[in-house]
């Protein structure tokens, strides 16, 4: 009888598609929890801009009692003429008829003329007013106008010497607010101190002061005046060069000056107690003449073009706490990349199994740190609130990590590179100039470290033991 011939081996069970590729599923799904958590980032990013609105309503609110930024016009040498010009009139005759007749009509305009050379000597002192928890810093400046005006050109402007009226001729200046002035101001011209009353003349301008000449005698030498100004403000002072040589100084306490404008200093000094600064402009550099007349055809000399050539310091801070927390909060998914690229590489080399729900925590803590810092630094510094924050979101993130990466060297790497991580953003958002250049040695670097540890890791055989 013949034995009985054993059953065929049976077949060795295929893996699963999820046991074939567990890295590549994970690894997406860690990429998947960053995109999830940009909802937190995208939250707090609201809630920065809530409270930067707040504080610029009370910015406004505390500068439109003290006074705002402040723009210096002039002055200017204005004189009345008379013109002659013909127009059509309809008569009344006889029996209801009407007839049109040509006209000769007598009007007035002014003439303008700008100062052969202006000087502007200044002192700025800032100090900061408090509303609430908010901050704003303002100014009080002392100002003096000096310089000449050369004797006006009327064949230039075809206007006849025996229109002109004399008695009436002016000075003015534009000055956006001057209820910060405590005494009554005064033009000295030639010698002889003019009141300057509220009101602009400038062309365009309706706020400043005027003085009245009332001479009848004509302007045939050079005359030389001075101005000097006390008024408060805030943001920043401007000055326009109206003179065919324009010399400008300003100095202030306030240490972290912008200048803007049409002209950039000849020289400055910026120093932790103040700033020095000097500017030296030609009439070369606007678009608007040396005197021109208020009849039509002069258009030239327009607000547009006054405004483009104003020069002068912002007072301003570049960057206040609440644009580094905005400046930070960008570096966010990099963050959150690098902890969860970070916690994987220990998963893959160490064999150890970390849950998505644990990715998830170590997220949270890293979106909170803007949170904190955010809050925090309305109330202190941004470089303690930065300090606080970033301590309390490493020791966090360090103590949870302990129990599911298993403590050890693990855990303090970790640790160490949050805090090495929250110290390079710092420095970066420091660095206005080179943020970027930073930016990208630091991803290069962090590439690189990455490729080194992963460069003798068998995907392949990982999944497959």
């Amino acid at each position: 009888m013949a034995e009985p011939q054993a059953p065929p081996p049976l077949p060795k069970s295929q893996p699963t598609f999820g046991k074939r590729n567990n890295t590549i599923i994970k690894l997406l799904g860690v990429g998947a929890l960053v995109l999830v958590l940009l909802i937190p980032l995208a939250m707090i990013t609201g809630v920065l801009n809530e409270r930067l609105a707040r504080r610029n309503e009370a910015v406004v609110d505390i500068t439109s009692s003290w006074g705002k930024e402040q723009n210096v016009i002039g002055p200017v040498l204005g004189i009345p003429f008379q013109y002659r010009f013909k127009a059509v009139k309809e008569v009344p005759l006889a029996e209801g008829r009407v007839e049109r007749r040509e006209v000769e009509e007598t009007a007035t305009a002014n003439a303008y003329f700008l100062p052969q050379l202006l000087k502007v000597n200044g002192e700025v002192q800032t100090q900061t007013l408090h509303r609430g928890i908010y901050d704003a810093a303002v100014f009080r400046a002392q100002l003096v106008l000096s310089g000449k005006f050369a004797p006006p050109d009327f064949g230039a402007l075809k206007i006849d010497s025996r229109d002109l009226q004399w008695k009436d001729a002016f000075v003015t200046i534009a000055v956006n607010d001057l209820r910060g002035t405590r005494e009554a101001l005064l033009l000295d011209w030639g010698g002889a101190k003019r009141p300057l009353l509220p009101g602009s003349q400038v062309p365009g301008y309706t706020t400043g002061a005027t003085a009245s000449l009332g001479a009848d005698k004509p302007i045939d030498n050079e005359v030389e005046f001075s101005i000097a100004l006390d008024f408060n403000g805030s943001d920043g002072i401007f000055f326009v060069p109206f003179g065919v040589q324009n010399e400008a100084t300003l100095k202030s306490n306030w240490p972290d000056p912008a200048f803007r404008g049409a002209f950039l200093p000849a020289d400055r000094s910026v120093r932790p107690d103040g700033f020095n600064a000097n500017w030296k402009v030609s009439y070369y550099g606007r678009d608007y003449p040396q005197q021109w007349t208020s009849r039509g055809g002069n258009e030239r000399f327009n607000l547009q073009v006054v405004t483009n050539s104003r020069f002068g310091a912002q007072f301003l801070s570049i960057l206040d706490a609440y644009r580094y927390v905005e400046r930070s909060i960008k570096y966010g998914v990099l963050f959150l990349v690098l902890v969860f690229t970070t916690v994987f590489l220990f998963e893959v080399t160490a064999r150890q199994k970390i849950h998505p729900f644990q990715y998830l925590m170590v997220g949270a803590a890293l979106c909170l740190f803007y949170l904190l810092l955010l809050s925090i630094s309305e109330f202190i510094g941004f470089g303690w609130a930065y300090l606080m924050a970033a301590a309390a979101s490493t020791i966090l993130i360090t103590w949870y990590c302990r129990f599911f990466l298993g403590g050890g060297v693990r855990t303090l790497m970790i640790g160490a590179g949050l805090a090495g991580v929250y110290t390079f953003l710092y420095i970066t958002l420091r660095q206005q100039d080179y943020a970027l250049l930073m930016g990208a040695i630091a991803l290069f670097i962090v590439l690189a470290v990455v490729m080194y540890v992963t460069r003798k890791v068998d995907w392949y055989a990982r999944d497959s033991g």
